[in-house]
């Protein structure tokens, strides 16, 4: 598989001042703070007793919150930005960039408040990801770079799901939501599997002077369709006893891709190892999805596997890349601030929580102390970063 690079500009702009023009700059800079930023909020309500709206009720709006706004924001900041350096043409920034942020808050404000059916919350939502794909596919077609239109229609079915979701939970559809936002949550395992096998071998090489390893092309669209084949199951409702050996061997595969990658040094490079937890997280709740999927006897096994992606896979991937994308992007040296290490031990810390609470007898004040240790790892996050995101690059570069 193709490896990709994140370079920067060279040419020079004044030295960092905080402004408008600054923030809407790039897409991470206002989508990394807004996820971050309502990934915090939006946790701490749910586990004080939010119940979400009267057209998103309760797990409704929590999961549906989680997966398509914060994941959906955080991916999108992502691709926005990196598909500048793989087409070499200028993607969303400015006023377009800003409408694209206003379409996603919005969004989030329906789904809190909307009544009846969700059908302004659909719209502004699963319209963010259309839109959001609309952009994205500009410079891949521009450029021609065809190895990225997969990531487009990616996009396209992950707004899909979104819809389909809204859809199940008003009744508009016979489909049980629960199982679209389970199909979700996997779709989103399928972005990790596609970026972080990009990416994880270049920043290897960058952090550790090590050779990019390239993952041979079949193996690694197999590690990707795994969890989008699962995803396929929920929403056709097909209850397959290949899910286990799918969950099973995409778990597998994933990790063997990831680990030829590996080195001791890792270690000493939190920026680095915690991307390696993140991902490894992500292919261990593959194959707990498999297994809850081959015995649904065992209800708690499909919340173990949620929240093992969720949480230790989403939420610790997402920090771990907002963290790492932002330093370079900003113009900053590529070392954790020694504030955001708590924030890395903060969320692995939600992750073992919120498995704890899935298993059977467990206390349900788990749950609240999940919550705040994964809003308090996002509140870092925003306290060091946030000021980097509205300002100019550190180093005067544009971006």
């Amino acid at each position: 598989m193709t490896v990709l690079r994140i370079d920067e500009p060279r040419v020079r702009l004044p030295l960092a001042q905080p402004g408008w023009a600054a923030f809407t700059a790039m897409a991470f800079r206002p989508l990394y703070l807004a996820a971050a930023l309502f990934g915090a909020i939006s946790t701490l309500a749910w586990v004080l007793g939010f119940a979400g709206s009267s057209a998103l009720p309760g797990i409704l709006w929590h999961g549906h919150e989680m997966i398509w706004g914060y994941a959906g924001a955080a991916v999108v900041g992502f691709l926005l930005t990196a598909s500048a350096t793989w087409t070499g043409h200028r993607t969303l920034s400015g006023t377009p960039l800003a409408v694209l942020v206003a379409v996603w808050s919005s969004a989030r404000i329906a789904a809190a408040v909307e009544t009846g059916t969700p059908i302004i919350t659909g719209t502004l939502s699963a319209g963010f990801l259309l839109l959001s794909a609309v952009a994205l596919a500009v410079p891949v077609v521009r450029s021609r770079n065809r190895r990225n239109y997969g990531l487009v229609i990616l996009l396209l079915a992950f707004a899909l799901t979104d819809g389909l979701f809204l859809l199940a939970s008003s009744a508009r559809v016979a489909i049980d939501p629960l199982r679209v936002l389970q199909a979700g949550l996997l779709m989103v395992a399928g972005f990790i599997g596609v970026i972080g096998l990009r990416v994880i071998p270049f920043f290897t090489h960058r952090a550790l002077g090590r050779p990019q390893v390239t993952h041979p092309r079949r193996m690694g669209l197999a590690a990707i369709a795994a969890p989008l084949l699962m995803a396929a199951m929920l929403v056709l409702g097909i209850a397959s006893p290949i899910a286990l050996p799918v969950g099973i061997g995409g778990m597998l595969l994933n990790l063997c891709l990831l680990w030829r990658n590996s080195h001791s040094g890792l270690l000493r490079q939190p920026l680095l190892w915690i991307l390696y937890v993140g991902y490894s997280l992500t292919a261990l709740g593959l194959g707990v999805t498999g297994a809850a999927l081959a015995l649904p006897q065992h209800p708690w096994l499909i919340q173990a596997a949620t929240h093992i992606i969720a949480v230790g896979g989403i939420g610790t991937l997402t920090l771990g890349m907002m963290t790492r994308t932002a330093l370079g992007h900003t113009g900053r040296r590529l070392e954790l601030p020694s504030d955001q290490l708590p924030a890395y031990a903060l969320m692995l810390l939600a992750t073992v929580l919120r498995v704890m609470a899935a298993l059977p007898g467990a206390s349900p004040e788990l749950v609240t102390l999940a919550g705040f240790a994964f809003a308090a790892a996002l509140v870092l996050f925003v306290l060091r970063y946030g000021r980097w995101l509205v300002s100019t690059r550190a180093d005067g570069l544009p971006g």
